[in-house]
Formats: structure tokens, sequence, C-alpha cells
């Protein structure tokens, strides 16, 4: 069940880094399953804890001092939080998406031919061959193909942006993980990455936090609406959207909300 989660009474602190007290409780008792090559949506305002709980499903909170977690994540009825995890090999197959587009400073094939070579991968024919489906797995290839050793940050945002896309695709992950990923584009460039999430989505699981409400209707299957480090109600976007059982949700759907 390749990009199947399953998250169990889960919770984070952010602490002192001293570790003499726990912190905030930046993530409260949060339950939910998410099912293979489905795209998940996770709405709610800003500092709710949508994207603590997306850094969390593949460890990258990892990088702040102090924090502390308790209950599971199993990715594939593994515990991603256990001692003997790689968490080398779980970013493999959690790949993220960031907020910014963050190609690195080096051309458009090296950008995409980086992760496989980290993974040992050497043969240029084989890689030859990853960079291409990769650019095209994220609508790229055509409009790079004849440019592909000019320098990744000549590219447009919106084409950074699928570059990104095309890096984390080229390892082969099970799981795309994306921060508000269009938040910083224009129309045109949103709508050929919400195409290609479309187009994608029968080959990986795709979670997302975007606070773009139409955005959330358009191009996922289910919906996860958190609150002050709650998951308030989750289910079939549809439902959620034309049938919110919580009010909180109903009011921040339609703009009439003031949660302080």
């Amino acid at each position: 069940m390749e990009g199947h989660f399953i998250i169990e009474d889960f919770n984070l602190w952010y602490g002192d880094p001293s570790h003499k007290t726990r912190g905030t409780h930046a993530l409260k008792h949060i339950s939910i399953e998410i099912q293979k090559k489905e795209v998940l949506a996770l709405i709610g305002p800003s500092g709710c804890g949508k994207s603590t709980f997306l850094r969390s499903l593949n460890r990258m909170n990892d990088f702040i001092d102090g924090i502390e977690t308790s209950g599971k994540i199993l990715l594939d009825q593994q515990d991603i939080y256990s001692p003997k995890t790689d968490v080398a090999l779980l970013r493999k197959k959690v790949g993220m998406v960031f907020q910014k587009p963050n190609p690195f400073p080096m051309s458009i094939y090296d950008n995409v031919a980086y992760g496989p070579k980290i993974h040992g991968i050497r043969a240029k024919s084989q890689l030859d061959g990853i960079v291409e489906t990769a650019l095209k797995a994220a609508a790229l290839w055509d409009e790079v193909s004849d440019r592909l050793k000019k320098p990744a940050l000549g590219l447009s945002g919106g084409q950074q942006q699928r570059l990104c896309i095309a890096r984390a695709l080229a390892v082969g992950p099970e799981v795309l993980l994306m921060d508000e990923p269009t938040s910083a584009l224009d129309p045109v460039s949103t709508n050929k990455i919400e195409s290609l999430i479309c187009r994608l989505k029968t080959r990986y699981t795709w979670i997302i936090v975007t606070h773009n409400m139409g955005q959330a209707s358009r191009i996922s299957d289910k919906t996860a609406f958190f609150l002050s480090g709650e998951l308030v109600e989750s289910g079939l976007t549809t439902q959620l959207f034309h049938m919110p059982k919580d009010k909180r949700l109903e009011s921040y759907i339609t703009g009439n909300f003031n949660f302080t």
C-alpha cells in the first residue's frame, strides 16, 4: 500500500531547546487516514498547524531544536518516528515542494539529476532518462528540453516551481507534500501546476497546504480543516464544502470568520 498514511493520536510540542519545558502544544491529538494515490488538501487560518503537520509527515520538523512528539504516524504500516527509521529513505519516499520555488544554483539538468546522483545513480544514459521523464511529468520538458544546461535560476517563477516538482519526482517518491505551492505564482502558472497534480494523482499521494478555497475544491479528493492545532473536520471535499458539520468550518469556507 504505497503512500498510505495512518496517523494515530499524534501530538507535537515546540519546546525549549534545553528540553526543560514542553512548550507550545502545536498539534493536538491528530488522527486521520490518508489513502494512497489521493489528493488531500489541508486548510485553515495561518498558524493553525497545517504546515507543522505537513512537515511531520517526512520529519522535516527534526531540524527544529526542542521538538517533542507523541502518538504514531504510520507510512505503509511502518512507524516513521521509530528509532529504526532511515530518515533519508523516508524523505526519498515522501518528497516536499515548498511555498517559494527553490531551485539549486546549477543547471536545469543538474537540478533534476541531483537526487538520483545522491542515491547512487551515475550512468549518464540512466540519468538522461530520469531527467526527461521527470520533466515531462512536471509538464516542463517541452519548454526546457533545448536548454537543459542553462541555469535553473533563469527560469520564470512558475517554471522554477515545476522544476522543483520534477526534482522531487526524480527520486521516485510515493508521496508529494506541497506547502502552498502556488501562492507566489500568477494564475497561468497556478493552473499548470493544478493540472499536473490532477494528471498525476493516480501515481502519487498528494498532501497540499492551501489558503485558496477554490484550489482545494478543484484539485483535492479530501480536505482536512485545522484550527488551533486541532483537526476539526475531515472528509470528502465535496461534502465538506457543501455540507460542513462544524460551524467553524462553514464560517471559514464562506469567509465569515474571526478566529482569535
